[in-house]
C-alpha cells in the first residue's frame, strides 16, 4: 500500500497524503482526519528509506562498542538503544574489539551506511586511528564519546573523574590500616592510565610509598583475576589491598584470597570499578567505585540527540564525578 493508493481512496492528491503522513499544516481537519481512518485501515507503514533519500536522513545511528559480552557494555547498549529509538533513530551496534584497525573498519562501514550520528563507549576509542578515521568518513555528522574525547570539531565528549575516584578508594583503604595496595589494570587505555594515576598518588602521599610500584597488568576475566591475585600473594605475601579496574576480576580475586584462607576485609580489602551486577551478587559483596559509565553513555546519547537537532552551543567535554559504592570487601 502506498500513499497513492491512500491518495485515490481519500479522492486527494498523493501530495496531501504525504502532508498527513509528515504530520504538516494546510490541511483541513475533516481531509486529515479522513486519510488518517484510511492509514490506520490500510495499515500504511511509510518507507524510511525512501524518505531518508528525500530528507537526505537515514535515521540511523552507529553505535561502537569494544565488546557488548561485558556485564556493564550490556547494560549501555540496551539503554542508549532505547533512548536513540524513543527519538526515532535506528542503532546499529558494532562491536569492533580491541584493534586499532577493527575500530577503523568499523567506522568506514558505518559510513557506507550514510549514518546520521556516531557513539562512541568507552577511552579505547580515544586514540589517532580513530580520530583519523572519523576525520575521513564521517566529518559532517555528530559524533559524541562517553569516556573519551577527540579535538574534532563534531565531536563532544562525556567523561568522569576516574582519577579522583581510584584516589579515594584508596585512601578508603588506608583509613583502614590497610596501606600495602597493589593496583591491577587490564590494558593501557586512557581512561586505566586516568586511574592508575590516582592510584599512584594516593599511594606517595601514604605510609608505603614504594607500593607505587605494586601495578599489575593482567586481563579482565575471572580465570586471569584469580592467577594474577596469587601472583600477588606470591610477590607480596604482606599484601593489603587489592584495587582491580574492572569488576569480574576483582570477583575472582575476593575468591582466590578466600581459597587461600585469607579473610576479606580484615587482611585484605579489595575494590572494583564500574558497579556492576558482580558487585551484589560476590561474597562477600564488592566495594566498588561507581565509574557513572551508564548515566555517562546516557548523557552522550542525549548530547548527540541535541547536536542531530541542530544545538550548536554544547560544550565539547562535560564532566562528571565517580562514587565509591561501599559493600563488605572493605
Amino acid at each position: 500500500m502506498t500513499i497513492y493508493d491512500i491518495a485515490k481512496k481519500a479522492g486527494v492528491s498523493a501530495s496531501t497524503v504525504s502532508r498527513v503522513v509528515n504530520n504538516k499544516p494546510g490541511i483541513k481537519p475533516e481531509t486529515r482526519r479522513k486519510i488518517q481512518e484510511l492509514l490506520k485501515e490500510c495499515s500504511y507503514t511509510p518507507n524510511e528509506t525512501a524518505r531518508g533519500l528525500v530528507k537526505r536522513s537515514s535515521r540511523m545511528i552507529g553505535i561502537l562498542i569494544t565488546d557488548i559480552r561485558y556485564a556493564h557494555y550490556m547494560d549501555i547498549a540496551f539503554f542508549v538503544e532505547q533512548e536513540l529509538s524513543r527519538a526515532g533513530y535506528t542503532c546499529l551496534i558494532v562491536n569492533t574489539g580491541i584493534p586499532d584497525e577493527s575500530k577503523v573498519e568499523a567506522i568506514h562501514r558505518l559510513a557506507q551506511r550514510q549514518i546520521d550520528g556516531l557513539l562512541m563507549v568507552g577511552s579505547t576509542f580515544q586514540c589517532a586511528a580513530v580520530q583519523e578515521a572519523i576525520e575521513q568518513d564521517l566529518p559532517d555528522i555528530p559524533v559524541a564519546m562517553a569516556n573519551g574525547y577527540l579535538p574534532l570539531p563534531n565531536v563532544k565528549g562525556v567523561l568522569v573523574d576516574e582519577c579522583n575516584g581510584v584516589a579515594e578508594c584508596i585512601r578508603l583503604m588506608q583509613s583502614r590500616n590497610h596501606q600495602k595496595i597493589a593496583f591491577i589494570i587490564p590494558s593501557s587505555t586512557p581512561s586505566n592510565l586516568q586511574k592508575q594515576q590516582g592510584f599512584e598518588q594516593a599511594i606517595r602521599q601514604g605510609t608505603h610509598p614504594e607500593c607505587a610500584e605494586w601495578v599489575y597488568q593482567s586481563p579482565t576475566s575471572l580465570e586471569d583475576g584469580y592467577r594474577v591475585t596469587n601472583q600477588i600473594l606470591q610477590e607480596h605475601p604482606d599484601v593489603e589491598g587489592l584495587m582491580f579496574c574492572e569488576d569480574e576480576a576483582a570477583v575472582s580475586a575476593v575468591r582466590a584470597l578466600l581459597d587461600a584462607g585469607i579473610p576479606v576485609p580484615e587482611q585484605v580489602s579489595v575494590i572494583g570499578t564500574d558497579n556492576t551486577r558482580y558487585c551484589e551478587i560476590c561474597n562477600p559483596k564488592l566495594t566498588a567505585l561507581d565509574n557513572m559509565m551508564l548515566e555517562m553513555s546516557m548523557e552522550s546519547a542525549r548530547i548527540l540527540l541535541e547536536s542531530l537537532n541542530g544545538n550548536n552551543s554544547l560544550p565539547a567535554r562535560i564532566m562528571l564525578f565517580s562514587r565509591i559504592i561501599e559493600r563488605e570487601t572493605t
